[in-house]
């Protein structure tokens, strides 16, 4: 494409960093072009969160459920995740999805702890560094368990509140669409 001369009153859409090879062109979400013409492109950050690193972040997530180590997964400063998180509504229900997934493994892995119990193996060597002794020490961590159901236990049911709440088949609804027949019965005398 030849540079062509600028007319008097017209700007060059994309200038300075936007043309440079590091930078992709995006639409903006609800931008308007000039005179409302339709939405409007603009440079992707270098730094910006692609869908690549928003992926990795939400499945370190779900394996950890620690924000700041899913935020080092993806290298990410962890404002940044926040920041992303308030402004982006389909990020912030993939993060309570993925720390929603996460808690349920957690759940299950404290239950088979709570049931079968951990094992520790403790090797001592002598000053060789051959098998000296070991033992084996068993346990059943309830406590911690205990700390980590009741710390979750409110945002899990608010959680399942919202969800049948929501659901058009919930029972809830069932309920309402069952009394509403029984009114509708009544009124046709049968």
């Amino acid at each position: 494409m030849a540079d062509k001369p600028k007319e008097a009153g017209t700007r060059a859409r994309f200038t300075g960093r936007a043309k440079g090879p590091d930078r992709v062109l995006v639409l903006g979400n609800s931008q308007q072009g000039e005179a409302g013409s339709g939405a409007q492109m603009r440079a992707q950050r270098k730094d910006a969160w692609t869908a690549e690193l928003r992926a990795r972040f939400l499945e370190t997530l779900a394996l950890t459920c620690n924000v700041s180590e899913a935020a080092r997964a993806a290298e990410k400063n962890l404002s940044s995740a926040y920041y992303l998180k308030r402004r982006d509504p389909a990020f912030a229900r993939a993060w309570k999805q993925a720390l929603s997934v996460g808690h349920e493994e957690l759940k299950a892995l404290m239950l088979r702890q709570a049931l079968f119990g951990t094992e520790q193996e403790e090797i001592v060597l002598d000053g060789e560094g051959a098998v000296k002794s070991r033992k084996i020490k068993r346990g059943h961590p309830h406590m911690v368990q205990a700390i980590l159901f009741r710390a979750h236990q409110q945002e899990v049911a608010e959680m399942l509140e919202q969800e049948g709440i929501e659901k058009p088949d919930g029972a809830d609804a069932v309920m309402r669409l069952r009394k509403a027949l029984e009114l509708v019965r009544e009124r046709r005398g049968g």
